[in-house]
């Protein structure tokens, strides 16, 4: 809570972000725009001085730099370097300089610079040959340039000042703007912890990453608001189902006491029909306790799904039907697919099972095509209208009803084909007969 409190709110970060990212554009845009206004201001003086020297009279030059010249009459500063270091100065004298001296033979053509004259005010200085052996340096003051520079940097840095203060407001305006469905989600989010109200939706406007994040927490919502429904149906519809094997317990059990207890002992078959009925609820409770359990198994109590082979899984499971009495004819060809060993081979053995109760005989035939697994029996079939329920929890038809079983062992294979992706249903069969069809999605071959 320290370290947030020390950084501060998100939407101060990303107000001061924006601030701070255009602040930076601004001043960069304003130093760049006056280095160009100064490098403009100083090519067009040197333009002007270059086509003044150009442009000028040199016999005028020579005759002002004589005693009885006139040197009131140029229009700026020039100065006269000869081969042999002397000068003459028409205005204010300009200190020349070794680069200055490489004109005299016409080395350079033109040598733009920045000067002194003598008195030592600043001037920009044009050099170049005036006639052979002699230089003349040109020169213009730089006070009015650089009082103008020193008025655009003002303005510059007055346009920077407005720049940050808009950037300012229009950072806390674009924070407001591009938080508010967070602060939405954060007010959702703090009902649900105090309400536990996963009813609650957020408005979901555009599609941007904010909506595509309010409409994933609807969804997270709403799947959790669906699982706990689903929870409290299945602790209802456990307890239904748990109330009759418990009673027939209670009852039986207190019998037995009672019998003990008044010295009346029951007659010894009524006795071992009672223990043997007992011993038959006993196997109830423990069947309805493990698939409940199978059932409620959350995602990530699964063990990991790897690769593997259905056709194989698919064998192992036909023997331990056998093993209870299934009479099972196989027919397999390989497929290879991605999900849990354990839940698919418990998935294939609920299927047998159930098929093998309605068979006479127990006879089910198995057949495995293309990642499609068909479970056959040759009973009675279903009613077409009971049908769209088979999967259902705790469902059972009126025929199955005297039948053991809990009816979870259809929902547990829906269950397990769903976390490998695949789909199964139940249909009757054209010549009798009840049919479950698996589809997995898979390989022939690993």
């Amino acid at each position: 809570m320290r370290r947030a409190g020390r950084r501060g709110s998100l939407r101060t970060r990303l107000t001061l972000l924006v601030t701070a990212a255009v602040a930076l554009a601004v001043a960069v845009c304003a130093v760049f725009s006056w280095f160009i206004v100064e490098r403009l201001v100083i090519q067009q003086l040197d333009y002007t001085i270059e086509e003044s020297e150009k442009q000028g009279d040199k016999d005028y030059l020579v005759r002002a730099c004589t005693p009885e010249g006139s040197q009131g009459m140029f229009d700026g500063m020039a100065t006269l370097l000869h081969a042999d270091g002397t000068t003459c100065s028409i205005g204010p004298p300009i200190v020349p300089t070794e680069e200055d001296e490489t004109a005299i033979p016409g080395q350079h053509e033109t040598i733009y610079r920045y000067g002194v004259t003598r008195d030592g005010k600043r001037v920009r200085v044009v050099t170049l040959n005036f006639a052979p052996g002699v230089a003349v340096m040109e020169a213009r003051s730089l006070y009015h340039i650089e009082r103008t520079l020193q008025l655009s940097g003002m303005a510059l840095g007055g346009i920077t000042a407005m720049g940050v203060f808009g950037a300012a407001w229009a950072g806390l305006a674009i924070s407001r703007a591009t938080l508010r469905p967070v602060g939405q989600l954060t007010k959702a989010v703090e009902h649900i912890a105090h309400t536990e109200d996963l009813h609650t939706r957020i408005p979901v406007t555009g599609t941007d990453e904010i909506a595509r994040l309010s409409a994933s927490f609807n969804a997270m919502t709403s799947a959790l608001a669906g699982s706990r429904e689903r929870q409290k149906q299945l602790v209802a519809d456990a307890g239904h189902e748990l109330r009759t094997p418990l009673t027939t317990l209670r009852t039986n059990i207190d019998l037995l006491l009672r019998s003990e207890q008044t010295g009346r002992s029951l007659d010894p078959a009524a006795k071992e029909r009672l223990l043997i009925n007992v011993k038959a609820q006993f196997a109830e409770l423990s069947t309805l306790v493990a698939d409940l359990l199978q059932l409620a198994r959350g995602d990530t109590d699964h063990e990991p799904h790897v690769e593997l082979g259905l056709h194989e899984v698919v064998t192992i499971a036909a023997e331990r039907a056998r093993l209870r009495g299934a009479e099972v004819s196989t027919d397999l060809r390989p497929w290879y697919v991605v999900g849990s060993a354990t839940s698919l081979e418990r998935a294939v053995l609920n299927l047998i099972d159930n098929a093998a109760k309605f068979s006479p005989g127990g006879q089910v035939e198995v057949r495995l095509r293309e990642g499609r697994l068909t479970v056959r029996d040759h009973g009675p079939g279903l009613d077409e209208a009971e049908l769209p329920h088979v999967f259902e929890r705790f469902w059972r038809s009126p025929s199955a009803r005297s039948l053991p079983g809990s009816g979870l062992g259809l929902a547990i294979v829906a269950q397990a084909v769903t976390e490998a992706g695949g789909t199964v249903r139940l249909a009757n069969a054209p010549d009798g007969g009840a049919i479950a069809t698996m589809d997995l999605p898979g390989r022939p071959v690993r």
